[in-house]
């Protein structure tokens, strides 16, 4: 059996191990339940493929997103490594069929999401499988205090009663020393062993903004960083209006967000990492599990509500180890929309009792059923038709969720599906009678094996390159075999979904533990004070990040905007003033900070002063483009 540096440089090309990775390797070999707390861009993935690849049997992964998911079996079969995954809108067909390669030793990595572990046909094929390791990914949505907890994460302790004896390593790129020991606790962990890289990202600079005029700071931010480009905003409209204004700049600028088709932001997501956009204005359903190193500036247009998200959306920036810089901007509004976000998260248990109700007659659901059932779900035609706050309703969403009875998501891609209804005979008389479509349903019988006898998922692009035929006329083509009751037809979904986990019960019948709601409040108001401190910071960003997750042995990072500042000396009031008659004798030709900093050859902080003051006396102001002009 080659050693785990053989396996490291014949399947991945790399020479060494990242820090930390070769240890938790051994740990892991050596049977113990591991928690490795890797920050963003550290190598996980690694962690789990060496040991696996190293032993007979095969790994089950577990992980939350369909498209990371989709991903890591991507990369693993480029490698020539056999993976395969289950993830919701499969058919029971291709489920039952996965499984049973699962059990024949024909995969080496089965990854699953979480939702999947408790379903009857899963567990009848566990007890088969030769597992080697468990590998739970972003762990920490397993516990009640992380950041993104996520309830069926709760079911992965069940199955270590299936496979007693294989360990679990338990992955994550940030979590507080409280939800570290919440996942050892909630995964049943004995014999167990942490593992945690320092926080500190010594290329990153951070820095934090107070200012009123976030679109123009944007502008002066990527005209002084060259390189790609992350802009986080909170809502799907300002991406495309953000992506728009810097088009308008000059700047090469795409959008992303859920509303999005699924080919759309396959395309979008491709053209950003192969460099043909310059600047993905995105929400926060955008990055993870997107492998780019050379990302030279992560800005956010709004803060996020807690330091864990922040840390990870900043972190995208500068894995190549090269000088990066993470932007928060904000300004008093936006401080005080945070205050008040613990009171909108969790409203009170009477208004998620409404709102489920008005959800469950939304999509026209009877009390006793909906149960495994998927739905599309608008939920703004459902605020619209029920006059509910849109906020309102996302914040319900989410606690249902957490209270086990829907699963809601924005990015579910459920491919299309088809099956014969037809017996044999029926389909002979059926294709003499119709000899139009004959061609048709024979490229259905050889392209899809089982498609006579079971649902299997097919796609149109394919038939239609078959055929020499457009897509829309394989779609017709089908709605008219379904119409015929020749077939059964599911037109791909790239809505959103909601998933109902158990039947439609009567309002009053709505339980949620208000002990633990209370509780789990009281714990975001806690990120939430935590992150608002941050902007108010003066003092080094990066030790204040690393004092939070738990970081020992600090020093300042020496490149934060605040640890620049105590670097620089302030200039007097006296000062400033002379420095604004040098400036407003620049104007208009120097009319950006990049231009009086090329012509004046001072520091940016001496620039901001005067400009401050100029703009407090009206004396110049900021127009569209971005530019000083005098008043």
């Amino acid at each position: 059996m080659p050693t785990n540096q053989q396996l490291l440089q014949e399947h991945f090309g790399y020479n060494q191990f990242r820090p930390l990775q070769e240890e938790i390797i051994n740990a892991v070999l050596a049977g113990k339940d591991v928690l490795a707390l890797l920050p963003t861009g550290g190598g996980k993935s690694v962690c789990y493929q060496i040991p696996a690849l190293s032993q007979e049997g095969i790994c089950l992964v577990i992980t939350p997103l369909i498209a990371l998911m989709k991903d890591q079996v991507s990369q693993l079969k480029k490698r020539n490594i056999s993976a395969i995954s289950l993830y919701s809108g499969m058919a029971f067909y291709e489920i039952r069929k996965a499984l049973q390669n699962a059990t024949s030793g024909n995969f080496k990595f089965l990854f699953v999401s979480p939702e999947r572990l408790q379903t009857k046909l899963f567990l009848k094929y566990l007890p088969a499988m030769p597992i080697n390791l468990i590998a739970v990914d972003e762990a920490h949505c397993i516990s009640q205090w992380g950041y993104d907890f996520r309830p069926s994460y709760l079911q992965i302790a069940a199955i270590r009663e299936e496979v007693p004896g294989v360990p679990i390593l338990a992955l994550t790129a940030s979590a507080t020393a409280d939800v570290q020991e919440d996942i050892c606790k909630k995964l049943q962990f004995s014999n167990q062993q942490v593992f945690r890289q320092s926080f500190e990202k010594p290329n990153l600079s951070f820095s934090c903004f107070n200012t009123p005029h976030k679109i123009n700071k944007l502008y002066e931010i990527l005209k002084n960083v060259p390189g790609t480009a992350l802009v986080y905003v909170r809502n799907r409209r300002k991406t495309k209006e953000i992506a728009s204004l810097l088009k308008m700049q000059g700047i090469n600028a795409t959008w992303y967000n859920a509303g999005l088709s699924n080919d759309e932001r396959s395309n979008r997501q491709e053209d950003w990492i192969t460099n043909k956009v310059r600047v993905m204005a995105c929400t926060n359903a955008f990055g993870m599990g997107i492998d780019k190193a050379d990302v030279r500036t992560v800005i956010h247009m709004d803060v996020p509500d807690c330091v864990e998200s922040y840390y990870q959306e900043a972190g995208r920036a500068g894995r190549d180890g090269k000088k990066s810089y993470a932007v928060l901007l904000f300004n008093e509004d936006d401080i005080s929309d945070l205050k008040e976000l613990p009171a909108k998260k969790f409203p009170p248990v009477e208004q998620i009792r409404q709102a489920y109700e008005a959800i469950c007659n939304y999509m026209q659901i009877p009390v006793g059923s909906g149960q495994g059932q998927y739905f599309d779900f608008n939920l703004a035609e459902c605020c619209d038709r029920f006059k509910l706050d849109s906020n309102l309703l996302v914040n319900v969403l989410h606690t249902l969720e957490q209270s086990g009875y829907v699963s809601f998501s924005e990015n579910v891609f459920i491919p299309s599906k088809a099956g014969f209804i037809i017996n044999k005979q029926g389909l002979y008389e059926f294709e003499k009678d119709k000899p139009a479509l004959e061609s048709f349903i024979k490229c259905l019988l050889r392209s899809y094996e089982g498609i006579f006898d079971n649902v299997v998922t097919i796609q149109e692009k394919t038939i239609a390159k078959l055929l020499q035929l457009e897509e829309a006329e394989v779609a017709e083509k089908l709605i008219q075999l379904a119409g015929l009751q020749v077939i059964q037809y599911q037109p791909k979904k790239d809505s959103p979904q909601l998933f109902f986990l158990y039947d439609r019960v009567s309002t009053k019948e709505v339980t949620i533990d208000e002990k633990m709601y209370a509780a789990r409040k009281q714990q975001y108001s806690r990120r939430v004070k935590a992150i608002i401190t941050y902007t108010r910071n003066n003092d080094c960003r990066s030790t204040f990040i690393r004092q939070y997750f738990g970081d020992e042995k600090i020093k300042s990072c020496g490149i934060c905007d605040n640890c620049r500042s105590k670097m620089r000396t302030d200039l007097s009031d006296n000062a400033i003033m002379l420095l604004g008659d040098k400036i407003l004798a620049q104007l208009p030709a120097f009319n950006t900070m990049e231009l009086l900093q090329s012509q004046l050859k001072l520091p940016i902080k001496q620039l901001e002063q005067a400009v401050n003051y100029l703009e407090r006396e009206e004396k110049i102001k900021w127009n569209a483009s971005g530019q000083f002009v005098m008043i």
